[in-house]
């Protein structure tokens, strides 16, 4: 409805509760007359789909972290040209569970991978699109792998190894480092992130997200605040 689209992504370590807060944006935002796409990374596209379980499954040393950051890269530059470029052409609002802050944070930050490497990726897959708002949701990272684990139980995968549960299987010596990266994103790009207590309860995070978006994005009007 709304004649310029805007780019939102929710970013975070595992267990931060993006998947849900993402749907309950976009039924806020849809409430207000605004179109949304709600997609996710690694995926959103059918390419992008195809490699997702190639990343999110399977043993943690699958992959050296430059291999993985390539796939990641095909991924994304998939997701972009097919879904999300179109929908922001269009006027849509487009809410993303992941982008490149998760490449950053867990390739880079976490797994130690150049960050020139990373910056000459993004520079090609992009091609000058970045998120119009990125929210952070943090937590203590033995918090988030708890929320995760039990998650991961309940979805009950047909056959051992078949769960997406690549990364919380990596150490807590990773996910500590992967949420200090977080946190350094958005000290560095305070226009761009904000961050949100995630270990508050559901409604309060939706709040808080809801005044973010409010104040950032002005949702209903065509321009930023």
């Amino acid at each position: 409805m709304t004649a310029t689209g805007r780019f939102i992504t929710l970013e975070g370590g595992e267990g931060g509760g993006k998947s849900t807060q993402l749907r309950r944006l976009a039924r806020h935002l849809r409430g207000q007359g605004i179109d949304v796409v709600e997609t996710r990374e690694p995926g959103g596209a059918a390419g992008a789909e195809a490699i997702r379980p190639l990343l999110t499954q399977g043993d943690v040393a699958r992959w050296d972290v430059l291999s993985e950051t390539l796939l990641l890269a095909a991924a994304r530059r998939n997701h972009v040209e097919q879904t999300i470029r179109p929908a922001l052409d269009a006027g849509l609002w487009v809410i993303s569970d992941r982008f490149i802050d998760s490449t950053r944070a867990y390739q880079g930050g976490a797994r130690g991978l150049d960050p020139a490497v990373i910056a000459t990726l993004e520079a090609w897959v992009l091609d000058g699109l970045m998120p119009d708002l990125t929210v952070i949701l943090d937590l203590p990272p033995e918090t988030g792998l708890a929320r995760a684990g039990r998650r991961i139980e309940t979805a009950a995968p047909a056959a051992p190894g078949t769960g997406e549960d690549r990364f919380e299987r990596m150490g807590i010596d990773f996910h500590q480092a992967l949420r200090q990266a977080f946190l350094a994103i958005a000290a560095a790009e305070p226009a761009r992130c904000a961050v949100v207590d995630a270990t508050a309860d559901i409604d309060a995070v939706e709040a808080a997200i809801r005044d973010i978006v409010t104040g950032r994005l002005a949702p209903g009007r065509d321009v930023p605040a």
